[in-house]
Order: structure tokens, then C-alpha cells, then sequence
């Protein structure tokens, strides 16, 4: 049967948009919609061999929808700019691609799709039509069938009935009693999918729905009835015109491609691996001045892929000959498949693997599905796997191997060589962008992945890996291994080229191994102290409550927006700051702030949401994540999370333990040293100071730093021209905000609100700060005209600081990003000094064959056990491998504390 293959151009403009993340082309023009766009094209002719096809977009006016309803799409947002400078060139490479490219005025690209839908089935051709619009499902039918490429699923009559509750021939009536909120067409009030379906269901068609309208109890049945005069109209809105007139199937016949102008287009905006396909297979070179890794990727993912053909490995005989490959091999990849995600407690049901060139393996551990037999004995195949995961020189490659670390050390293997982590490699090259195994091999590889719901299912259907059939289990796993093979090779090559970005490389890489180890150690906490703690914050909450109470005058729900805003504004006449996005007066944090300035029952509010977050998240929370293996609390470092390079700790974040209450301290008290030990804390001293000072290469900050002198005193005796003698407390609490507050891009507003001072008294203070410090505006000046030159600072190291929002015609976003350029150096420093501290501690230690241990890092903090018999030796040690893991412009300077527990460390 001839086949119409159509392309919904107006529906995945949008989604190829929003979906790839901000790439652009060398000069900076955005691409990423193009990207998505060109390569759903080439993949959709792959997969579907068309004798006609069509790209579909909306015209540019009104249609005959506006004529109807004059509110129709009337809260859509304009298009952003960088959408709209994609435009032109996606109709140019749509053409160029040899797709005849439609737009008809007066019409809707959906209008035009139903018309050619309609004309195709009268002539016996099959329709496929690509779009993630759901309204396009009432042209499906015998004859036509939906793809929607970005959720893999295709819709035949059987499959809209299962998703929609209704068939494809009353889809239109289901959009109408529902509405639509995309384009602003009013359904039904407080009708949703499920009562759409059942009334249809009913009474068979939305004219039946109407004629018993009066039968119709409840709510929904006076809405219903309110809304009669309404859903005629809403039905010819939702309804795709099928009778435009001036097509015809004839032009739709695919136009041979045209590679001069294809090259022209792909070199224009940087598409390297596209110009190598239009040129055969010498390619052509970077242009001069270019580097690697700034060229945007060449292809986005798209189903239909030709699945590659992996190995599964059944018998020994077969796992001895894979070893050997392995152990002979520059570099394999390796990733593990397990029975949860919790690093410390999952185990391995399978182990994949891959080798140049690339080929793939997948090793059934534990699989306990019908087709589970004939796997090989899981002690006798760690056994033999063994020597190679264990040995330092065979090389190895993996997408976050810290996790499969930690896997694999759970059944006592200790795995080393690892080489190579494409997680890292990502991080280093592009922070600001996602980084998971999927998004990496559409961004550099034009591939698209499995998904793990895709053989494991979703939501309450989704069965353990174990479960999975072992030949899906293999196609999955084993293009793991070989996808991060060759992410490596595409991602090296660019850090070794840059001698900035392998050096930040090449700290990342024993960071990893650094967290492994403190990750796998924990933490000791002492839960009958945070019981204690928690009954205390219960009893405080309670007075709190009753205190709430007597000032609002009646009991309410303290933690209930709606009944806090009638008591605030209806019963009290409080002033409004701000409103919800459903209008109602706003009781957030903020506004809670600034009510409680004057008002006395905002101020119980917020100090009863403090002491009820401290209790929730770690007096209750945190005995209950003690591992019952290791008595400890075993938090997760996630490396590749923070532009800046910061660590982020999670499940349990110990790195936003609030300090600025005593309660908040408090609970520090809890985390304690076992017997015969200490708790040892070493932190950075003013370090985003110190490196602002070598930065900005400011006299006035290096000579005070090289004078040991108190830097925010020093500040305070320039900005009041007061000798450092006579500084009063005031002032140098006044210069200290000032320091910390301009590294963060604080305005004059903000140093007002801060300080409690009048705005022109603050920016009097930010001129004579600048006048005395004028280093320090040279280089914000600078930083930001080198920020909007390159999209990105760098620290001192040459970490790159990605800021995607510098050239943003969105003020606030610009503004945001501008205040970005200026302390992420500072912070993104700090963090790599840490790092170094972190890796020099922890190899110091085993050199020395100590017994302390790191076991925690916050911000520019480290955290130690440390035995009584070594605290001498580490109380002299650490500060001094901290302040010498770099050479800055002032002394780095490191102080140490020893406690019981982490409070009294500090």
C-alpha cells in the first residue's frame, strides 16, 4: 500500500525547542529546535519509506478559529526570540532535505495534515503522521496512524481508545466537554478526561451529553448545564477542518536532497557530523579558531535506530573468552544492572561490557523471569571477573562509576583502573547541561537510548530489573556500555585538547574515588539525642501553635495557606505583598518576612516553619535513614550537579543543616565520633574573599590578606577613612555585609534591606567601597564584558562556569546571569580547592597508614573521625595540606576544630 508520511512542523517546533538543551551554533546563533527538527526528518525517512510526505506548519495571520472565538490561543505567550530565529532556517533546511515544506493561510498546520489525511484514505494510501498533538487523534482510523517521536508512542484506533477512554471518532467530542487550555477554548468547568469519557460513554456523543443535560447530578451536571450555549462553538474549535481547499497529494512527491545547499546550512550553523555526511567520508576540518567542544552536537535522538546485535553471555566458556578480550583491551566500558538504586544496599542482577569497535556483552547474574535458566553461578562468574575489576592497569571507562563502584564493593569487590567517566567528562565540558547516559548520546551521538521504562515499565507497573526478560535485559544494558564507549571517544578528545578543562578533568576523576570511600563510610549520629531533640521541637511547636492561636483569635491550621490568607487579610487586614498564580494573597516565606517586620503572629508563623522543618527532615527523618548494616547515616555526593563545581549532598542533604538558629546547631550535636575517637573540622578561612583579593588583584585586599589583618576591619577602617584601631563593632558588621554582598552582586536595594539603611546611604557606601577598592570593580567590569564575549567565566583553575542566561533579552534573567559571571569564579574556586583538599587529605592518610577518615565535606568545610592516639598528628597535618594544595596571591589559611561531635568541632 503507498504510504503519506506527514510531519506536524508547528507541533515539534515547540517540543525540539523546550526539550534540547540551549546549543548553538560557533557564532552563537541558537540551534537547538533545528537540531531537532532536521534529525526527526532524516530518522522518519529511514523509518518510514514514504511515496508522498509533507512538513506541516502553521501560517503566519489569523484563521477562521480567531472569526469564531476572539480569545482563541489569546494567552499564549509570543514565541521566544531564540524560537523565532530558528525559524526561517528550518524551512530552509526542511526544503533542503527534499520535504515539500506546507503553510496555507486562513488555516492551522492541523487543518492541513486532516485535509491530506482524508484525500489519502479515499485513495486506499496508508497515512503516518508525526505529532505530539493529542486533538490529531480524531483522524485516526483504518487507514491512519499517529507517531509521536518524543514519548515513543504510536496510536492506531485500538490504542486512542485504551489512552483516551473514547474512540477516535469521538475525540473531538471528548475535547470539547474538557476544553482546552493550550488555545484557550473553554470546555466544561472542573471536566476532566474521566468525566469526558464516562458521559460519552453514556450517553454515546456529545449531542447526547447535551440532551441530558438535566439528568446530570451535581456539580459537574450544573456546570454542564451552564455551559450548553458554549459547546457548539467549543466543538467547531476542536474540530480539524478536513475540506481545505487547493491541496492536492500530487506535489507531495519527496524532492531529491540538495547537498550544496545542505552544506552551505550545516557549515553555516556548525553541524560537523551532518557536513561529513553530505561530503562522504574524508569529512571536512574544523574551521581554524574553532575549538572541539564548542560546536554544538549534530543530531538529536529519534526512534528508529537499527537495534545493534549484543552478546548474552550464558555459559563460562563464553565469559573465560570475554575476560580474555577484556584483559587485552586499551579500555572496556563496564555497567552494572541492580535490584534498586540505593548504592549501599542493591545488588547486581547483571553486568554489561563493551570494546572497540564496540562490541557489546551482557553478563545474566540474577534474573528471576520465566526465561532465567541457564545463567551462570553467581559466585563462579564473580570469580572469575574478579582479577580484572580488581586490577589497576586494566583500564576502564563507565557513566558514573562511583555508583557502580559502591555495587560492586557490596559483593566485596574492590573495583580499580577506572580510567574514564563520561559523567565527568560531560561536567567538565559543558556543565550547565544535563548530563544522564540518554541526554549525552543525543547531544554528541545522534543516538536514541532505551529507556528503563521501556523494559521495566512505569509507575506502579514497573517490575525490578531482575524481572526483565534477559534478551531485553540485554539490548538495554549492553548499549549502555557500548553508547558510554563511544561518548568517551567523542568526549576525551576534546578535554586532552585543553589544557584547562583536563587538568579540572583530571581533579574530578580521584574526587570521585574520594567520595566513594566517605560515602561508604557514613557517619555516626547518635538517634536517642535526636529523639530528644525531636520531643523538645514538638513541645516548642506546640506553645507555638497555642501562642498563634490567641493572636489570630481562633484555632486554625497552621500549615495551611487558605486558612492562614482568611485569618491574614479577611479577618486582620493585613497588608497584601504579593498573589498566587491563581490570585489569591500570597503567605510564602517572603512575604511572611516582611509581614512579621511589623506584625506579630508572621513572626510565630515562621519560627513554628522553622522548628517544623528542622523536625521533619532531621530529629525524625534522620534516625530512620540509619543503615542497619553499618549503624551509620550514608549520604550521596553527587559531583555533577552544580555549575560552579560545588558538591551536592542528597538522601540526607548534610550540607543544609540550618546554623543560624541554636536549634539548627543543635542538631550538629548529634552527629558524634564513636569511642576512643574525635571529631576533627577543618574549614577554609574567608576563602571567597582570599580569592576575590588574588582575582581582582586588589593592593588594598592582597596587602590586608598579607598582613593577617582582619580583612573585614581593614574594609571598614577604608569605606569610613576610620584608623583600623578605632573601627567600632557597627562598622565593621556594616563592611563584613559589604564584602560578602558584593561578591554576590548585591545592589544598593539589597545592602539597604540588609543593613536596614536607607538605599542612598547604601550606594554611598558601594562608591566609597569602590573608590578605596578599585581593583575589585576592574574586575567585575571586566568579567562582565568577557561573560557576554565567551558565554562562560572560568576559576582560577580554568573550571568553565557555563552562563546560557548572559545575552538573554530577558532583563531580570540577564541581570541574574551577570551577578552569576561575577562570584562564580569565587565560588567555583573555593570548590576546586576543596576538591584538592579532599584528594590530598584522603591520600595523605593512606600514605601515612592513618586511621582517620574523612566523612564529611560541607561547602569549603572538611569533616574527619579521628582517633585520640592521631588527633595530634592530624590537627598539624590538614590545615597545612589545605592551605598548600595551590599558590594564590594571598595565603590560603585553614582552621581546625575537635569536638565530641561536629558542633562542638566548630
Amino acid at each position: 500500500m503507498p504510504r503519506l508520511l506527514m510531519v506536524d512542523g508547528s507541533s515539534y517546533l515547540y517540543r525540539a525547542f523546550h526539550a534540547l538543551p540551549d546549543l548553538r551554533s560557533p557564532d552563537g546563533v541558537p540551534t537547538g529546535a533545528m537540531h531537532g527538527m532536521v534529525s526527526m526528518l532524516k530518522k522518519l525517512r529511514a523509518e518510514f519509506p514514504a511515496d508522498y510526505c509533507a512538513c506541516v506548519f502553521d501560517a503566519k495571520g489569523r484563521t477562521f478559529r480567531d472569526d469564531l472565538y476572539d480569545k482563541y490561543k489569546a494567552q499564549r505567550a509570543p514565541m521566544p526570540e531564540d524560537l523565532v530565529r530558528q525559524i526561517e532556517p528550518i524551512h530552509e533546511m526542511v526544503r533542503a532535505l527534499g520535504w515539500p515544506l506546507l503553510m496555507v493561510e486562513g488555516v492551522e498546520a492541523d487543518d492541513v495534515i486532516g485535509t491530506l489525511a482524508r484525500m489519502a484514505s479515499r485513495e486506499g494510501i496508508e497515512t503516518v503522521i508525526s505529532t505530539g498533538d493529542k486533538d490529531l487523534a480524531q483522524l485516526v482510523g483504518p487507514h491512519v496512524t499517529l507517531i509521536n517521536t518524543m514519548s515513543y508512542e504510536r496510536l492506531d484506533p485500538a490504542a486512542v481508545t485504551a489512552k483516551f477512554g473514547v474512540p477516535p471518532e469521538s475525540i473531538v467530542d471528548y475535547l470539547a466537554l474538557m476544553g482546552d487550555t493550550v488555545d484557550n477554548v473553554p470546555g466544561v468547568e472542573k471536566v476532566g478526561p474521566k468525566t469526558a469519557a464516562k458521559w460519552i460513554g453514556e450517553f454515546g456523543s456529545l449531542d447526547g451529553v447535551i440532551a441530558n443535560a438535566a439528568a446530570i447530578k451535581g456539580v459537574a451536571g450544573e456546570n454542564l448545564r451552564r455551559a450548553l450555549d458554549w459547546l457548539p462553538t467549543a466543538r467547531r474549535l476542536v474540530t480539524v477542518k478536513c475540506d481545505v481547499d487547493g491541496l492536492s497529494l500530487g506535489v507531495l512527491a519527496p524532492a531529491p536532497v540538495d547537498d550544496a545547499r545542505l552544506r552551505e546550512l550545516y557549515t553555516r550553523f556548525g553541524f560537523r557530523t551532518w557536513l561529513r555526511d553530505t561530503e562522504g567520508e574524508g569529512g571536512t576540518a574544523v574551521p581554524a579558531g574553532e575549538k572541539a567542544q564548542a560546536a554544538p552536537p549534530d543530531a538529536a535522538p529519534l526512534p528508529g535506530d537499527k537495534p545493534r546485535h549484543y552478546e548474552t553471555v550464558r555459559t563460562i566458556d563464553a565469559l573465560r573468552d570475554w575476560v580474555t578480550r577484556l584483559e587485552a583491551a586499551d579500555i572496556a566500558a563496564v555497567d552494572t544492572e541492580t535490584t534498586g538504586l540505593d548504592p549501599m544496599r542493591s545488588r547486581i542482577v547483571g553486568i554489561s561490557f563493551a570494546l572497540e569497535p564496540y562490541a557489546g556483552a551482557y553478563l545474566p547474574l540474577a534474573h528471576t523471569g520465566p526465561d532465567a535458566q541457564g545463567q551462570i553461578a553467581f559466585d563462579e562468574a564473580i570469580a572469575l571477573l574478579k582479577p580484572w575489576l580488581e586490577n589497576p592497569a586494566m583500564r576502564k571507562v563507565g557513566q558514573n562509576l562511583k555508583y557502580d563502584a559502591h555495587i560492586f564493593a557490596n559483593h566485596g569487590i574492590n573495583l580499580a583502573g577506572i580510567a574514564h567517566d563520561t559523567l565527568l567528562q560531560s561536567y567538565v565540558i559543558e556543565s550547565h547541561k544535563s548530563h544522564d547516559m540518554d541526554s549525552l548520546a543525543a547531544r554528541h551521538l545522534g543516538r536514541t537510548t532505551i529507556k528503563f521504562e521501556q523494559v521495566a515499565g512505569k509507575g506502579a507497573n514497573q517490575i525490578g530489573f531482575e524481572q526483565v526478560a534477559i534478551e531485553t535485559a540485554t539490548e538495554y544494558s549492553a548499549e549502555d556500555s557500548e553508547v558510554t564507549l563511544q561518548l568517551h571517544q567523542r568526549l576525551w578528545p576534546q578535554i586532552e585538547a585543553d589544557a584547562k578543562l583536563k587538568f579540572i578533568y583530571e581533579l574530578e576523576l580521584p574526587v570521585s574515588r574520594v567520595l566513594m570511600k566517605m560515602e561508604r563510610t557514613g557517619v555516626l549520629i547518635d538517634a536517642a539525642l535526636l529523639e530528644k531533640q525531636g520531643n523538645e521541637l514538638g513541645t516548642a511547636m506546640l506553645g507555638l501553635e497555642q501562642r498563634a492561636y490567641e493572636l489570630a483569635g481562633q484555632p486554625f491550621n497552621l500549615g495551611s495557606p487558605k486558612q492562614i490568607g482568611e485569618i491574614f487579610f479577611e479577618r486582620m487586614g493585613l497588608p497584601v505583598f504579593k498573589k498566587t498564580p491563581s490570585g489569591a494573597p500570597s503567605t510564602d516565606e517572603e512575604v511572611l518576612q516582611k509581614l512579621a517586620e511589623d506584625f506579630p503572629l508572621p513572626k510565630v508563623l515562621l519560627d513554628y516553619r522553622s522548628l517544623s522543618k528542622l523536625k521533619s527532615t532531621y530529629t525524625d527523618k534522620l534516625p530512620r535513614m540509619v543503615n542497619s548494616a553499618t549503624g551509620r547515616v550514608h549520604t550521596n555526593y553527587a559531583q555533577a550537579v552544580a555549575v560552579t563545581g560545588r558538591l551536592a549532598s542528597n538522601d540526607p542533604n548534610l550540607q543544609n543543616i540550618p546554623i543560624r538558629t541554636a536549634e539548627g546547631r543543635r542538631i550538629r550535636e548529634a552527629f558524634v565520633a564513636p569511642a576512643g575517637s574525635v571529631i576533627v573540622s577543618a574549614d577554609y578561612s574567608q576563602i571567597e574573599l582570599r580569592i576575590m583579593a588574588h582575582i581582582s588583584k586588589d593592593p588594598a585586599l592582597l596587602a590586608a590578606f598579607a598582613a593577617g589583618e582582619d580583612v573585614h576591619r581593614a574594609t571598614a577602617s577604608e569605606i569610613f577613612g576610620t584608623p583600623r584601631a578605632e573601627v567600632t563593632s557597627e562598622q565593621r558588621r556594616y563592611a563584613k555585609v559589604i564584602n560578602f554582598g558584593l561578591i554576590y552582586g548585591m545592589s544598593a536595594f539589597g545592602l539597604a534591606a540588609n543593613l536596614g539603611i536607607e538605599r542612598d546611604a547604601a550606594k554611598n557606601y558601594i562608591d566609597r567601597y569602590f573608590d578605596r577598592f578599585a581593583g575589585v570593580k576592574r574586575y567585575m567590569d571586566e568579567t562582565r564584558v568577557a561573560a557576554k564575549s565567551n558565554g562562560y567565566v572560568e576559576t582560577v583553575f580554568g573550571r568553565r562556569l557555563w552562563l546560557p542566561e548572559i545575552n538573554s533579552p530577558n532583563g531580570p534573567r540577564r541581570q541574574g546571569a551577570e551577578r552569576a559571571a561575577i562570584n562564580a569564579p569565587m565560588q567555583g574556586t573555593a570548590a576546586d580547592l576543596i576538591k584538592m583538599s579532599m584528594v590530598s587529605v584522603a591520600d595523605r592518610i593512606v600514605r601515612d597508614g592513618l586511621d582517620a577518615r574523612l566523612v564529611m565535606q560541607v561547602h569549603d568545610e572538611l569533616v574527619l573521625e579521628v582517633p585520640h592516639e592521631e588527633l595530634d598528628t592530624i590537627r598539624a597535618l590538614v590545615p597545612r595540606l589545605m592551605s598548600e594544595v595551590a599558590t594564590l596571591d594571598v595565603p590560603l589559611l585553614a582552621e581546625v576544630g575537635v569536638g565530641a561531635n561536629w558542633d562542638e568541632a566548630h
